[in-house]
């Protein structure tokens, strides 16, 4: 597998797919129980979403409390909405679970959610960093954590806490993807805790490796997962600005037996392979066997895999695009392309409960980091692209940063 550049650029804004918008919003309202306090304290200019999972009757999204006044950090809405509506969000599992928006921290609660994912068992796993206002003054009030809840009743049947040798004083978990790999070559299969996390540490760079059948977890490292200080400001649409961020996109290829991963601050994609990480805390001394898989033209967030053929899905910033790229094939698609819909996609999703569509969760992040976010235009969607509007790309449209036949260790 050559080292390639393996997006677009500018020249293919005319091809752009169907784009369907889900839902959308200029800001943020929720369903609030009676409580003054939290309509108080509320403040839908700090209230942006990172996270995004597609279940069977309900969009979930994850709120991190980046800065004060984010009410609830897990919500929902009803998938079953008309198309391109501004619902109002619904607290996930209920508001008894949110009292951290109202100034009451309780660390069995939720307290700042960055990503969620749903396993086989129709399972959410929900990663808790347990830091507030992280982009003003990083207050870490309580150890991060996963709390896993049944979708179908949305009572909390796990709870899964992290060694505090794992954590380093700036550790502010961000993703996770799930791997049940294993569990389908055991006997173990019916087991849903039979099942590993990969977690991204982002401002403390690292991978944390859970196992969920032996409860047990370690945390690799590598000179790949940590910002490129060469690639640290972003430009979408004319507007720069400027954030250090490793290692937090997250993509598994079952298949392949790969984790796909990226620093926000970065053009790369790497891999390591799942075997290693699942094989257990690597020796003192030992290094991780990091691959290069590919450059991108300008850094992104979101990542997936379609797992059907192990294409990689992802978003480059500053192109406003969602592309794909299938390693082993070598063949590329261009699904779409918006300089107004697609500004910062925090999430590319391939969802398996909407038959292999992809969707994206798009926003005005830096408009809301920049403390510039207007009320009067939309600055939050969850978009759709339906697979009939992917378009193929020749491979003359793509620059290639090496031909070598072999991967590359990194």
């Amino acid at each position: 597998m050559g080292v390639r550049v393996i997006i677009l650029y500018a020249c293919l804004a005319s091809a752009s797919a169907t784009l369907e918008v889900v839902n959308q919003w200029n800001l943020m309202q929720f369903d609030f129980p009676p409580d003054p306090v939290l309509l108080e304290k509320f403040q839908p200019e700090n209230t942006v979403p990172t996270g995004l999972e597609i279940g069977w009757d309900k969009i979930y999204l994850g709120i991190p409390r980046l800065r004060a006044g984010v009410p609830a950090t897990l919500a929902w809405v009803p998938r079953s909405l008309p198309p391109g509506v501004s619902p109002v969000l619904q607290a996930y599992p209920d508001w008894s679970w949110h009292t951290a928006g109202r100034g009451d921290i309780n660390c069995t609660g939720l307290i700042s959610v960055y990503r969620i994912r749903a396993d086989r068992c129709n399972r959410l796993w929900v990663l808790d960093a347990g830091v507030i206002t992280s982009i003003d003054d990083f207050r870490r009030v309580c150890p991060p954590k996963i709390l896993i809840f049944d979708m179908a009743t949305d009572r909390l049947v796990r709870s899964v806490y992290f060694p505090r040798e794992l954590l380093r004083p700036a550790s502010l978990l961000t993703n996770l993807v799930l791997d049940d790999t294993r569990a389908q070559s055991t006997r173990l299969s019916a087991t849903c805790d039979n099942i590993f996390a990969y977690i991204s540490d982002t401002v403390a760079p690292g991978i944390i490796v859970y196992d969920g059948r032996r409860d047990n977890a370690w945390r690799v490292t590598h000179a790949s997962m940590y910002p490129d200080p060469d690639l640290g400001e972003y430009d979408i649409g004319g507007e720069k600005f400027t954030l250090m961020d490793g290692v937090v996109g997250l993509a598994h290829s079952p298949t392949q037996g790969l984790l796909y991963y990226q620093p926000l601050a970065t053009d790369r994609v790497f891999s390591v392979s799942t075997a290693v990480l699942a094989a257990g805390p690597p020796a003192e001394g030992t290094d991780l066997p990091v691959n290069l898989v590919g450059r991108k033209s300008s850094q992104g967030i979101g990542i997936a895999v379609d797992p059907r053929d192990d294409t990689i899905i992802f978003s480059p910033i500053t192109e406003t695009a969602i592309a794909a790229w299938n390693p082993i094939t070598n063949s590329h698609k261009l699904l779409a392309i918006d300089p107004e819909k697609l500004q910062f996609c925090a999430e590319v999703r391939w969802a398996e409960r909407d038959n292999g569509a992809v969707w994206a969760l798009s926003t005005r992040f830096h408009k809301f980091f920049r403390r510039a976010v207007s009320k009067h235009e939309i600055n939050i969607r969850v978009v759709r692209i339906p697979e009939s509007g992917f378009v193929s790309l020749q491979p003359h449209v793509l620059r290639r940063a090496a031909r070598q036949a072999n991967a590359t260790v990194y």
